[in-house]
């Protein structure tokens, strides 16, 4: 039997569902399962068990999105600095995970899992493949902005988060999904993880859709901004080149349009030919990896 889909919702929960659907859902929520550790000290169990458990809870609350139509999540399963705890203990939770994770992938559901993950290391490393895309005359050195960073990042195939929730009370991001949450919904909930319930999830959601006119507003102001800036920069550039050639910065709006439309087409080229590039460059990584770990 299909682990995410054991189980129906209760009568009240579908309910509930029904009236929160009615208004704006997200398309996709990222979740901090925090607090797998301090339910074991507080149940008594061991710290493998707490870790199980929680494994056990995204399963379930995977089903609750599935039954929301929330089509996307992506979990913060595991930091670089979670590998300073103890050797038992990082061991313990990779033979978990190695189990748990198999399972899913067997799963009608769209679950992203950030392992061995800060969001520091994902930004630096998308601003060394743009250089390394410079280098290979792959880009201009203009090709170079935000736009382009956001494609090069690990979730560039994946809408921003439209939630962010982060259980057990702690109120902070920990170096997950900087760059993504920036206009996203942040909710933090005292809910210890492997205790969390459909009613946390749904507090979450109602949280989202009386905040969703001013992140929605947030989001296209910030949209128009980048095209703004954008079409500056291609217009200076048109200037440069009307000037180098004898003509009249200011001469013929006909040219300085064909001009535009040249130099963004040229730019697109450029900018699909590199995302091709670089989807190949971490293919190959990732079948090498593959190679080294049998």
């Amino acid at each position: 039997m299909s682990w995410v889909k054991e189980g129906e919702l209760s009568f009240w929960e579908r309910f509930c569902a029904n009236i929160i659907k009615a208004g704006p859902m997200p398309k996709h929520i990222a979740f901090i399962m925090d607090g797998n550790r301090r339910y074991a000290k507080k149940c008594q169990v061991e710290r493998q068990e707490g870790h199980s458990q929680g494994f056990n809870k995204l399963a379930e609350t995977l089903r609750w999105c599935l039954n929301l139509g929330i089509l996307e999540v992506t979990v913060y399963a595991f930091s670089i600095e979670n590998f300073k705890r103890s050797k038992s203990e990082v061991d313990g939770l990779m033979d978990l995970a190695r189990e748990k994770f198999s399972r899913l992938m067997e799963e009608q559901c769209f679950l992203n899992v950030c392992f061995a993950y800060t969001s520091r290391h994902e930004i630096s490393n998308a601003v060394r493949e743009m250089a390394w895309g410079v280098e290979q005359g792959l880009l201009d050195p203009s090709d170079v902005s935000e736009s382009l960073l956001d494609k090069c990042l690990y979730t560039n195939h994946s809408p921003h988060p439209d939630i962010l929730i982060r259980t057990s009370g702690e109120v902070r991001l920990s170096d997950f999904l900087l760059w993504q949450t920036s206009h996203s919904c942040l909710v933090f909930q005292p809910v210890l993880w492997p205790e969390y319930t459909f009613w946390n999830l749904c507090e979450a959601i109602l949280q989202f859709q009386m905040n969703h006119s001013m992140l929605q507003k947030a989001r296209d102001m910030y949209a128009e901004e980048r095209k703004r800036q954008q079409l500056e920069r291609d217009q200076a550039a048109v200037t440069e080149q009307l000037l180098q050639e004898g003509l009249p910065a200011s001469g013929d709006p006909q040219l300085r349009r064909t001009r535009l439309h040249k130099l963004s087409a040229r730019r697109e080229e450029r900018v699909q030919g590199f995302l091709q590039a670089l989807e190949l460059k971490r293919a190959d990584w990732l079948a090498h990896l593959g190679t080294a770990s049998t």
